[in-house]
């Protein structure tokens, strides 16, 4: 974990985004809906975000919304729908940034549907570390820093909610000053695009089911 990162005290609730809303065109059909042990990976993803200590859960849900909707019956998560998904990852940000702060946040976890490895574990780190007093946390992989992430305060959410296109939060982490407190953690880097690296994220997966059976 690196320093510098001009902790300052927090100041009202944190709300997790899960970001589902997307149209899977590289896979050819809905990632959110791909099952690992009988669960699918959007309720995977909504768990870890309802473990992490937030205040709230949203779901940001656009193609396939029924579908992915029914994926997570049950669950006490808001849904956020994006009827513009097609724009890209920025419309999925500003739909759930919207509903965050009409629910009076002060700062968004942003997480993925499509990041298997992420757990309610990380996402707490961030979480705590946002309380200890640091505005701005981010996972640093493959070079550089992305989400999962955590940003706080009018500016940054004003800056996210100004978003356009296929483009998330690395920008502004990257440029953001104070910069964000990074927590290494690689395994971000294991999303879903195709059909090979969902092969390699059940091979890895199935991997540390077999090292420790008792944690998923």
């Amino acid at each position: 974990m690196s320093a510098g990162s001009g902790a300052r005290p927090s100041t009202g609730p944190v709300w997790a985004l899960v970001l589902a809303a997307g149209g899977s065109q590289r896979l050819g059909r809905p990632k959110q809906l791909l099952t690992w042990r009988g669960e699918t990976l959007v309720r995977r993803a909504a768990r870890a975000a309802l473990g992490s200590g937030c205040d709230g859960v949203a779901v940001v849900l656009g193609a396939e919304e029924d579908a992915v909707r029914e994926a997570l019956a049950g669950l006490p998560v808001r849904v956020a729908r994006n009827p513009g998904w097609e724009e890209g990852l920025a419309s999925s940000i500003r739909a759930g940034v919207a509903l965050a702060r009409a629910e009076g946040a002060w700062a968004v976890l942003l997480t993925l549907a499509d990041q298997p490895l992420v757990g309610a574990e990380l996402l707490g780190r961030l979480v705590a570390a946002h309380r200890r007093g640091h505005s701005r946390v981010a996972c640093r992989y493959a070079g550089g820093l992305g989400v999962p992430a955590l940003l706080g305060g009018p500016g940054d959410l004003a800056a996210l909610g100004q978003l356009r296109g296929d483009r998330g939060a690395r920008a502004l982490l990257r440029d953001a000053t104070p910069p964000p407190l990074a927590i290494p953690f690689e395994d971000a880097a294991l999303d879903i695009d195709d059909d090979a690296s969902w092969e390699a994220a059940r091979a890895e997966l199935r991997r540390r089911a077999a090292r420790d059976p008792g944690r998923e």
